[in-house]
């Protein structure tokens, strides 16, 4: 170890950190001492020359903040204290000796007298605006870590502390000291008797009030205006004793403050009010009300208005907190509470008028205070406006009067939901419960009306979820009523089904068994047995209408059973196989498809349910291979109930997982249908879905294998002695030539699924599929075209199982792709979402897989599109990448993608173009910074979107759409001075695109026009 004097000499020549840290670790190991150290800076820290005793305090300094604390005692300890604090008085060192300080004061050894020593050699000697913000934050940093460790020391000091702190505070701007000082300020008012400085300490907070700090662009030390908002109003609202002092400041900022400003005031006085107390708010109540009031009956902006809405409701509480809830009743009610009650009934005799919705705002604040000022506030404005509602002259206002009554039935309400109305014992008493009857009658009432209609279902659904305040009986009564709207005809209700069946679901919750009784059986009586003819329109309709009704209604399981039984009970006889029966297929196959999908939305809602009788009576029809026509085997149908089968599947665990999948797999590869129809189904036709000459019938059915596979458990294993052989005749079955989309969809989800969770078990798979399938159908140009588009997408498949879990074998199955049409329009939907693989199909996924692949796949294709023979292939490729990829994965490469994407817009495929254009659009900000790439390809630019928005030119109006979206950005983001070359020209053309046939393109066409027209006025303005 070197000896002290060398790394002292050594350091002060070159200040390097490598001396410190060898000085450290000498101490650390015992090999050297502080007071070596201190030896050895004797002649620099005594040094007539400023520049030396600077150096000499800074190294020891910086020793000092990464010494181990154990390695100094009390003795040292003191010593160091009288020593920094002698280097204070001398200005040259005052820096280093703060930031001393601040080291030393965490020491745990460090005792009250040094404590006192410190502050007091600071309260003499340090003058803050003589210096700069780090030694301004040593000093806060000292007084925090003593405030910390040492209060009640601080607190022996008394005046002295606290107005040597107030000297030390005034003044500083910089926020990060800010930051501290108000925390210790909030300290001190809060613990310390501050009663006789408390004038002192108001200047040096409230004079910062309100905060219009702006932090600066890349602020380094993340300070926001927030936060010092938030320590501000701490601060603010430490002490009563602020009181008397902060309201005027208040009332005097909220009356001639900005927007912002008075925001900031009313959340400020949110804080402040319950501490200054009751006695403060009583005192200015007066004055308060009165600024309120501008700010909620002539709001500037919704935000302000709710910001002063909450600030009453705090002022109505604070005045009556020193007062006990069983001392306070309604006729001791007295003051400004009575007042303002006063002055909004007054309003409220009119309540068709505008200020009425700000009194009923003012009312509902009062209510939402519990307990008897709640109770009067409510009771009074429920009587006025339930006796205006029955007065016969003013039977025009009575939408409005049911309006103002829901707003005021939602507050008394209050934070109540579902579990708290079912839980009512833990609720208090509504204020509404003496008018309980007189509003229930008076809602039913309007329910007749068309006026009042949908304001009372509004009303309904508050009284409804006000717990404790609507019996049984009358919840009977309610959902009668209600049900009267769905008997009527669509287009008496349209507007109000909606809200019905919102108010009926709430029923749901609380008491089922009305709606069982009463609701329901109506509904199922509009669904016919018997499927209506295709002419009977209305029929049809009514039995949508009906099962979208149900559907929403049937999430509760009492509900949701009787709606599985009914309906399958109806599917049953819609698809009942019977040589005697002749049936219109078409519109049987829409009737049960509508069943099936009122099903499927309810099993979506409630995927918790473990019902799987469903797909199984269903499955007896559809794997029927009858020659009669059976609506069942509709592949339309299938896919219905596919959607079932799934949802059902997702929700049962591994074991029960294992037990369906035997079952089907037993039936699709063994032809044992017995375990999953029950033996139901008869036929003298073997069940064989997977036989190459199946009829199309069977082979459909398979949509009903593939959705019960792709929703298994990862630890669930296909019941096969060889996965990859199954899956390899998987793929030859799906790449037949008789196989429909439906079925290669089917197949293609099940070897997905297999491939993402069991890689382990393909491995033979995935090396066929490399050796063997690449070179025979996936680049053999000799097979038929659709053969081989089938081949890419059945590669695609697999590619992106492997892809998604970031699978090295992923990258062996891109490389095989060649460079086509088809193969680069693959390469970029290998980043696309996946209906398959997803979370809730427990597929397996690795974050960041998408930007794993872009990374890998962009070099090669920006190669390849700069001078391959095959650019065309690699621009398609590209903009499908780009289109499925999030923005923030190519943001940083927009520069360098601007011309191939340019050159992409000459493609024919109009869906290439649009990718291209869109991409554009939403980077049209990143690539507008960049002005030399914006100078080189506006006039480039604005001719492309111009070619894109003529009928003439590009007949797709999607196109059309998004390259008049872009024309309109353009004015936004690029000089003046380039795009003014064009304008006469855009402005002629833009003008012909008024005439497209489609409106949403004359739409974009006048906003593009009018942005274009704008821009060169306001800069005329603007040199002017």
């Amino acid at each position: 170890m070197a000896t002290a004097e060398r790394l002292v000499r050594s350091w002060m020549a070159s200040e390097k950190d490598s001396e410190v840290d060898q000085s450290v670790a000498g101490i650390s190991s015992g090999q050297l001492t502080l007071l070596d150290i201190i030896k050895a800076l004797g002649e620099f820290l005594t040094s007539e020359e400023d520049r030396l005793r600077t150096k000499g305090v800074e190294f020891l300094s910086s020793i000092l903040g990464r010494c181990p604390h154990e390695r100094l005692n009390r003795q040292a300890i003191r010593v160091l204290t009288t020593f920094y604090c002698s280097k204070l008085e001398d200005l040259e060192t005052i820096i280093p000796a703060l930031n001393g300080l601040s080291y030393l004061v965490k020491f745990p050894n460090i005792q009250s007298a040094e404590a006192k020593d410190i502050l007091n050699a600071i309260f003499a000697n340090v003058k803050m605006r003589a210096l700069v913000q780090s030694a301004r934050f040593f000093v806060f940093s000292i007084v925090d870590s003593l405030l910390t460790s040492h209060r009640d020391t601080l607190k022996e000091m008394g005046s002295t502390f606290l107005a040597g702190y107030v000297n030390l505070a005034v003044g500083e701007k910089d926020p990060r000291n800010l930051m501290l000082a108000f925390a210790i300020a909030r300290v001190v008012l809060v613990e310390f008797d501050a009663l006789a400085h408390i004038e002192d300490f108001f200047d040096i907070t409230f004079c910062y009030f309100p905060i219009t700090f702006r932090p600066p662009p890349d602020d380094p030390y993340g300070i926001s205006a927030d936060d010092l908002k938030q320590s501000l109003r701490h601060c603010l609202s430490a002490t009563p004793a602020f009181g008397l002092l902060g309201i005027p400041v208040f009332l005097e900022k909220l009356t001639a403050g900005s927007p912002s400003t008075k925001r900031d005031t009313l959340h400020a006085m949110d804080a402040c009010l319950p501490i200054y107390g009751s006695a403060v708010s009583r005192e200015f109540g007066k004055k308060i009300w009165s600024s309120l009031k501008i700010e909620i009956f002539q709001p500037t902006d919704p935000d302000t208005e709710n910001s002063a809405l909450n600030t009453l409701q705090v002022l109505v509480r604070t005045l009556y907190a020193d007062k006990p809830q069983d001392a306070v009743t309604e006729d001791s009610i007295t003051g400004l509470a009575r007042d303002m009650c006063s002055e909004c009934m007054q309003v409220l005799k009119e309540p068709e008028k505008a200020q009425a919705r700000a009194a009923m705002k003012v009312v509902c604040v009062i209510a939402r205070t519990n307990g008897p000022l709640s109770s009067f506030a409510a009771s009074q404005a429920a009587e006025l406006l339930i006796k205006n509602f029955h007065d016969p002259d003013e039977v025009a206002n009575r939408a409005s009067v049911v309006m103002l009554l829901t707003e005021l039935i939602e507050a008394c309400r209050g934070d109540a939901t579902h579990a708290s109305i079912s839980q009512s014992s833990q609720s208090s008493i509504s204020p509404l419960t003496a008018s309980k009857d007189a509003l229930l009658g008076l809602l039913i009432v309007s329910l007749k009306a068309p006026a009042t209609c949908l304001p009372a279902l509004h009303g309904l659904a508050a009284l409804v979820r006000t717990p404790k305040l609507v019996a049984d009986d009358e919840l009977g009564y309610i959902v009668l009523e209600v049900g009267e709207l769905l008997r009527k005809e669509p287009d008496e209700v349209e507007d109000v089904t909606t809200d019905a069946l919102a108010l009926l679901s709430s029923v749901a919750g609380i008491a089922p068994h009305h709606l069982s009784s009463q609701t329901l059986p109506t509904l199922f009586s509009f669904l016919p047995d018997v499927t209506p003819p295709r002419d009977a329109t209305a029929q049809r309709a009514f039995y949508w209408r009906a099962l979208s009704s149900l559907s929403a209604l049937c999430v509760q399981p009492q509900l949701f059973e009787i709606l599985v039984v009914r309906l399958v009970a109806k599917l049953d006889l819609l698809c009942a196989i019977s040589p005697a029966r002749i049936i219109d297929q078409e519109s049987t196959s829409a009737y049960a498809h509508a069943i099936l999908t009122a099903l499927a939305n309810t099993l979506d809602v409630k995927v918790s349910s473990k019902d799987v009788d469903v797909p199984k009576l269903y499955l007896d029809a559809a794997l029927a291979s009858s020659e009669v026509v059976a609506v069942a085997a509709d592949p339309r149908l299938l896919q219905v109930g596919a959607r079932i089968i799934r949802l059902v599947s997702q929700t049962l665990n591994v074991a029960r997982q294992e037990k369906l999948v035997t079952a089907v797999f037993a039936a699709y590869t063994q032809g044992d249908t017995k375990l999953i129809t029950g033996g139901l189904l008869n036929s003298d036709t073997p069940f064989a879905p997977l036989h190459p000459n199946a009829s199309p019938r069977q082979r459909n059915s398979f949509i009903l294998f593939s959705s019960t596979i792709v929703s298994l458990h990862k630890e669930v294993r296909m019941p096969t002695d060889n996965l990859s052989t199954f899956l390899s005749e998987l793929v030859a079955w799906s790449d037949n030539s008789s196989s429909t989309v439906l079925q290669r969809e089917a197949a293609s989800h099940v070897i997905v699924s297999n491939v993402n969770k069991h890689v382990d078990d393909v491995s033979d798979f995935l090396s066929s599929q490399l050796e063997g399938y690449s070179s025979s159908v996936l680049k053999n140009e000799r097979i038929p075209v659709e053969a081989r588009k089938n081949a890419i997408s059945t590669w695609i498949s697999v590619t992106r199982a492997l892809l998604v879990r970031s699978h090295p074998s992923a990258n062996a199955f891109i490389d095989h792709f060649t460079v086509d049409w088809d193969a680069a329009r693959a390469i970029g939907l290998l980043a696309s979402e996946d209906v398959v693989l997803t979370k809730r199909n427990n597929a397996v996924l690795k974050i960041l897989h998408v930007q794993k692949y872009f990374n890998a796949v962009m070099p090669r294709l920006l190669e390849g599109a700069k001078g391959s023979r095959r650019e065309t292939s690699y621009l398609v490729a590209l903009a499908y990448l780009i289109n499925t990829v999030p923005k923030a994965v190519y943001t940083t490469q927009m520069p360098s993608l601007m011309p191939i994407l340019l050159r992409g817009l000459d493609l024919v495929d109009p869906t290439i173009r649009s990718h291209i254009i869109n991409t554009l659009s939403n980077n049209i900000e990143i690539t507008s910074t960049d002005n030399d790439a914006v100078s080189m390809y506006a006039s480039t630019l604005v001719l492309a979107m111009l070619q894109n928005c003529i009928y003439s030119e590009m007949p797709d109006p999607g196109v059309r759409a998004a390259a008049l979206k872009y024309l309109a950005l353009l004015p936004g983001t690029v000089r003046y001075d380039l795009l003014h070359p064009y304008k006469a020209r855009v402005l002629k053309e833009l003008a012909k695109v008024l005439d497209d046939p489609k409106r949403a393109v004359r739409k974009e066409a006048v906003i593009a026009r009018y942005d274009m027209m704008s821009f060169s006025i306001a800069l005329l303005f603007t040199m002017n």
